[in-house]
């Protein structure tokens, strides 16, 4: 059966039809006891895309995120091989997708489908390794970054400090006379320790560079290939404190941009027969508790970045789905640069009211009589699509590898 195809002009529907097309779910036509599936949801994954999923606890933003991998993972060679995946786990459920969703057989078969793990790439913090293999999580490789990849902004940012306050005159000091080499946690105490005007601004910045030997992110740079083709890399940062959090987002996203962008230029010119160009896959990153890097007010480790995907990924190719329960602490940009907006159950009126500010121009009622009119069945959601200007109402497909994400039960 034919399907519908969000996330695609109607240039590209009559170019492409459902090729490169990713199946989401099924419509639900009616509502309440009258509702029933009928068509084939598929979403396009060959243009970038910047997408939104939101909803409450529990209601499946996780589950939607392994559904899109998982369909990705399943595209023919010549379009998987052109995109890549990174997801930012900050749950510690991503690693499961390894393993077939046995449980769920049953209700797969019913779809058409059957049990499956996938290869994906799970990646650690290198200080953090011997705890994920204690907790038995099957991990890939390890990553680590150089304390001097940082810059004395993105310290102020971590560890909250303004730029005038005298710590933060300190801190911009001692980074000021490290710059031009690579160094290390130990050196930035060292350097510390030598000046001589400060007294107990010394003793406070030197605590927290030594807290952040901690945190485990700091080794010898090694760094995973994330741009190869057809891969899934998640980065499990699961362990690691939301500020620390905002860091490694923010280095990650910035090398996946630079990469890209000189990616698309040699692009460019093969196609106007300059010089060759080798192909780098597009990336697709996807960013759970997404209004943890990217808030609605204030700025984070990662927040410029972010906002430069957010306006200018689709140039070279990047694409971004953020997930977040509260779409009002989001970034309005983020929000009203969204292409696709799924959503699962909302009740906050202040959430509501944020979704409804998106897509409003096209939208018949108020979004919350749509919410509300969602069957009450697990992987209900609503797509709002601004390529047709088109709302649907979906169920979501069951999962083929395993869902850890799911909410434990103490029978």
């Amino acid at each position: 059966m034919p399907g519908l195809v969000v996330g695609r002009d109607d240039d590209d529907l009559k170019k492409f039809g459902d090729t490169g097309a990713i199946l989401l779910g099924k419509h639900v036509v009616g509502t309440g006891e009258e509702s029933h599936l009928t068509t084939p949801l598929m979403m396009d994954v060959l243009r970038p895309h910047l997408i939104i999923v939101t909803g409450k606890r529990g209601t499946g933003k996780s589950f939607l995120f392994g559904i899109v991998n998982e369909e990705m993972k399943q595209l023919p060679k010549n379009i998987r091989d052109h995109l890549c995946s990174i997801i930012i786990d900050t749950q510690g459920i991503f690693w499961t997708m390894k393993m077939p969703n046995e449980k769920e057989a049953v209700m797969l078969n019913e779809w058409g489908m059957k049990p499956k793990g996938f290869d994906v790439s799970v990646y650690v913090p290198e200080g953090q390794a011997r705890i994920f293999s204690s907790f038995g999580v099957d991990y890939d490789g390890v990553f680590s970054i150089l304390p001097s990849q940082l810059t004395v902004y993105d310290w102020m940012s971590v560890f909250e400090i303004k730029q005038n306050d005298s710590i933060g005159l300190l801190l911009q000091r001692v980074y000021k006379k490290l710059q031009g080499r690579n160094f290390r946690i130990s050196e930035i105490i060292s350097a510390i320790k030598k000046e001589e005007e400060f007294g107990t601004e010394k003793i406070a910045l030197q605590n927290m560079f030594e807290s952040a030997e901690d945190w485990g992110i700091f080794g010898d740079e090694k760094v995973p290939d994330l741009l190869m083709p057809g891969k899934t890399s998640i980065l499990d940062v699961s362990l690691t404190p939301q500020n620390v959090r905002a860091l490694l987002v923010g280095l990650t996203c910035k090398k996946i941009l630079t990469d890209r962008i000189k990616a698309r230029r040699e692009e460019e010119q093969a196609e106007m027969e300059i010089a060759p160009a080798k192909r780098v896959p597009m990336p697709w990153i996807f960013i759970d508790e997404a209004h943890n890097f990217l808030p609605e007010n204030g700025k984070t480790a990662a927040s410029d970045i972010l906002f430069t995907l957010v306006k200018e990924g689709r140039q070279p190719g990047v694409s971004l789905v953020f997930a977040t329960q509260q779409p009002n602490k989001l970034s309005p940009d983020a929000l009203t640069q969204a292409d696709i907006v799924i959503s699962h159950s909302l009740t906050a009126k202040s959430d509501i009211e944020a979704l409804g500010a998106i897509m409003q121009t096209y939208m018949l009622f108020e979004i919350g009589k749509y919410i509300n009119e969602l069957p009450k069945v697990k992987g209900a959601a609503l797509v709002l699509d601004d390529n047709s200007e088109r709302i649907y109402k979906i169920r979501v497909r069951p999962r083929q590898s395993w869902h850890a994400g799911s909410s434990p039960i103490a029978l």
